[in-house]
């Protein structure tokens, strides 16, 4: 299968869904990311490229392709539309997952809502959680019990975000164990990721 996962900036994706990309890539599947923007706000971009360039290498994509979006200010035009949608067709995936449009972050929504568009033939197209996610309320779930310290590896290579906690906050990796834990407990696993569907389709031979 072709997986395409989307994200605003540099370790959206991973935040949202390592877990259930490693476990496709382990199974022999495409995994293809898109990264929309260098994420210059949140850091030095150069540094920020590096992290997400050795993510990639970690979880065992197929291709990374950069977008060229100014971070902060993604709009939802006929053009950024047209440009997901081209990628789309290139890659022709079986599973689309990307950030949630019910978000603080207004990159977040903004791209949420070009890829709605974008994705009106495809079969199936999931949304991820972040930090940020507003009334996120998953109803798939993917067992990632056996990949959680992989993910876990996979984030420690974005080292300029995990160095952003302040001594009195939960680092990153605690935070993404005690969401895969909970959303875990809401599926009856130990560890999970919860997505919400735009559309998902159930094909059977």
């Amino acid at each position: 299968m072709n997986i395409l996962a989307i994200g605003a900036h540099p370790d959206d994706i991973e935040l949202g869904c390592a877990g259930t990309l490693l476990k496709y890539a382990k199974s022999g599947d495409n995994v293809y990311l898109l990264v929309l923007s260098d994420g210059s706000k949140g850091g030095d971009c150069s540094i920020r490229k590096l992290e997400q360039i050795e993510a990639s290498k970690i979880l065992g994509v197929k291709e990374l392709i950069w977008g060229n979006w100014n971070d902060t200010e993604f709009d939802v035009t006929n053009e950024n539309v047209e440009y997901i949608e081209s990628i789309v067709k290139k890659i022709n995936p079986d599973e689309i997952y990307v950030n949630y449009f019910d978000d603080s972050h207004q990159d977040h929504r903004a791209l949420a809502q070009c890829v709605i568009s974008a994705t009106r033939y495809c079969k199936r197209v999931l949304f991820y959680e972040d930090y940020t996610s507003q009334n996120f309320e998953p109803n798939i779930f993917v067992d990632i019990g056996d990949v959680l310290n992989d993910k876990f590896k996979l984030m420690r290579t974005f080292k300029s975000q995990l160095e952003k906690n302040t001594s009195d906050e939960p680092t990153m990796l605690e935070n993404i164990k005690a969401v895969a834990r909970f959303r875990g407990f809401q599926a009856k696993i130990n560890f999970a990721e919860g997505f919400m569907p735009l559309r998902y389709i159930k094909l059977l031979d």
